[in-house]
């Protein structure tokens, strides 16, 4: 009955329908390692993003190269600001508005200096390509809690002249007469004695783990139809082949008999490729008739 299937043609279809279930399980797993990846990113900003600040001795290193799990972490810098070498960093959206971010050096007692983002401003009114004004940061000693973001890709954009197009720290230590740690910077969280006037404070990230698990599942579904699909494809084609050969099987019984041969082997045969048809046909329902319609009105109402 289902001889057809070692055919050249359906071992074919049957080893796309093979190669696109594999192909399928390959993307839902993509998929699930692109949810970890998120899921990753969101327990590591719950982790570090309120944790104490920690001293910049302790995390001296992470401003020379940030490793991945101290990203967030928020670490506590004491020094004087670098007002001269303020930069204002060019397309930095916040809630749909576009604006700047201000960049400031911060030269530690240690005398290393760190950069820190203080804040984000709005585009201004006064002249194009330009914030109104940038808030000045406080004068003389600072402590600063920054957390740590690594540096940003260079862009290879030009910017006006005390812009910068990303916060790319190689660029901007090409920029200032003094070494700067280019590992990474600081955003600034807070800082004291509080300037009199801050730029916009850049909000608390909310990663969020997508719509990675729901495309898993889709794509698994996607292989298990496939092979439903060959499955109801070859069960047709079954059917059509035992109709065929039930037609053919009569019409060879009903040549015989107009022959007047003996055809009882035939009209056998024909009988039993019309019971095999028969096996994949539908059952049709018995409609009910006028009488049997109103016995069961009459029994719903209990009159019966």
């Amino acid at each position: 009955m289902y001889r057809f299937l070692f055919s050249r043609r359906w071992l074919t279809y049957l080893g796309l329908a093979i190669l696109f279930a594999v192909a399928c399980v390959l993307l839902s797993r993509w998929q699930i390692s692109r949810l970890d990846e998120a899921q990753a990113v969101i327990n590591l900003v719950n982790r570090n993003y309120d944790a104490a600040p920690v001293p910049f001795a302790q995390a001296s290193d992470q401003f020379t190269h940030l490793a991945s799990d101290h990203e967030w972490e928020q670490v506590s810098l004491h020094g004087t600001y670098d007002v001269a070498d303020t930069r204002v960093v060019r397309n930095r959206p916040l809630n749909g508005q576009p604006g700047y971010e201000v960049v400031v050096p911060l030269r530690l007692d240690s005398g290393q200096t760190v950069i820190v983002d203080r804040g984000w401003l709005p585009i201004g009114n006064q002249e194009q390509g330009r914030p109104d004004s940038v808030p000045a940061p406080p004068s003389g000693e600072v402590t600063v809690v920054v957390r740590l973001r690594p540096s940003e890709p260079n862009l290879d954009r030009g910017a006006p002249a005390g812009q910068l197009a990303s916060i790319d720290l190689a660029t901007y230590a090409g920029q200032v007469q003094y070494p700067i740690l280019t590992g990474s910077y600081g955003l600034m969280a807070s800082e004291t004695p509080a300037a009199a006037t801050t730029p916009t404070a850049l909000p608390k990230p909310q990663p969020d783990d997508g719509t990675h698990l729901s495309y898993a599942l889709q794509w698994l579904a996607f292989g298990v139809l496939m092979f439903i699909g060959f499955g109801y494809a070859a069960r047709q084609q079954a059917r059509n082949r035992a109709i065929d050969a039930a037609a053919d099987a009569a019409e060879a019984a009903e040549t015989a008999r107009a022959q007047g041969e003996d055809h009882a082997e035939a009209q056998q045969a024909a009988d039993a490729a019309a019971a095999r048809a028969a096996r994949f046909t539908p059952k049709k329902r018995k409609r009910p008739t006028a009488e049997e319609e109103e016995d069961a009105i009459l029994d719903a109402q209990g009159f019966r």
